[in-house]
């Protein structure tokens, strides 16, 4: 028993193992076929803050090599996204034998939704966000000041936009997987709308600048997304309001 046990849990280390070299494959081509185009991905990523600066204004580097890596992890990142699906798949691939066969079925949709939301939400980011409050500070600059700012910085900041906005697009996967699976219930999703609608707001505090605008771009679809999330689970709801217990002991491999 023992044995076999330790057998099972090391095929599993080098199964993740294998998975991981995969997606670090994929991510390393992507990008070096990228590499050659990266100072054109920075200026596009860029594309934004540019527009919203004075006539003339431009970006700084405060760094002896930021002008060249900056560029290079902007590059990186695109391969990431560009592989995101790849990645997904290794990732529920490597989940999948432990699920049950109802469960299995979820792969590909959750796969291509899930990719499908994140690019909408960094997408959401960059063309409406990013302009309405780059021009809001554009706006509120003292006169008299340069208002500029490095280019590390600057990715620093829309990475982390990208992943918050990327993320709580998610909301309506995360809903619609937590009462497939039968941990709630459509009805307890609804008596937890006020929280919910509280959580976006503190959300959108945290992660975006201390601006009215941004974090009402970030609560708002949060809240939008919640209840797309409810209507399509109380399309599954007769298969999900089941007895989940009864749903998994007659749906096994």
């Amino acid at each position: 028993m023992t044995s076999g046990g330790e057998e099972s849990f090391v095929s599993h280390l080098i199964e993740l193992r294998d998975r991981l070299l995969r997606i670090i494959i994929a991510v390393l081509l992507l990008f070096l076929v990228l590499f050659y185009w990266a100072s054109d991905i920075y200026t596009l990523l860029a594309k934004p803050l540019l527009a919203a600066l004075p006539s003339g204004g431009k970006m700084i580097a405060t760094d002896v090599v930021g002008v060249f890596m900056v560029p290079v992890k902007v590059t990186l990142l695109v391969a990431f996204l560009i592989a995101l699906p790849y990645v997904l798949y290794q990732v529920w691939a490597f989940v999948a034998p432990g699920l049950y066969s109802h469960e299995k079925r979820l792969v590909l949709p959750l796969v291509v939704t899930s990719s499908i939301l994140f690019f909408c939400g960094m997408a959401f980011a960059y063309f409406v966000v990013f302009p309405s409050v780059f021009r809001f500070m554009a706006a509120i600059a003292p006169e008299g000041v340069a208002w500029m700012t490095d280019i590390e910085k600057y990715f620093s900041f829309v990475l982390t936009m990208f992943i918050a906005f990327g993320v709580t697009f998610e909301t309506p996967v995360a809903v619609v997987v937590l009462v497939r699976l039968g941990v709630v219930t459509v009805e307890q999703l609804r008596q937890a709308r006020p929280y919910v609608i509280v959580g976006a707001f503190v959300v959108g505090a945290v992660f975006t600048p201390p601006d009215v605008v941004s974090q009402l771009l970030l609560a708002i679809p949060v809240c939008l997304l919640y209840e797309g999330g409810i209507l399509v689970s109380r399309l599954l709801a007769p298969k999900a309001d089941g007895n989940p217990a009864t749903i998994a002991s007659s749906d096994l491999d």
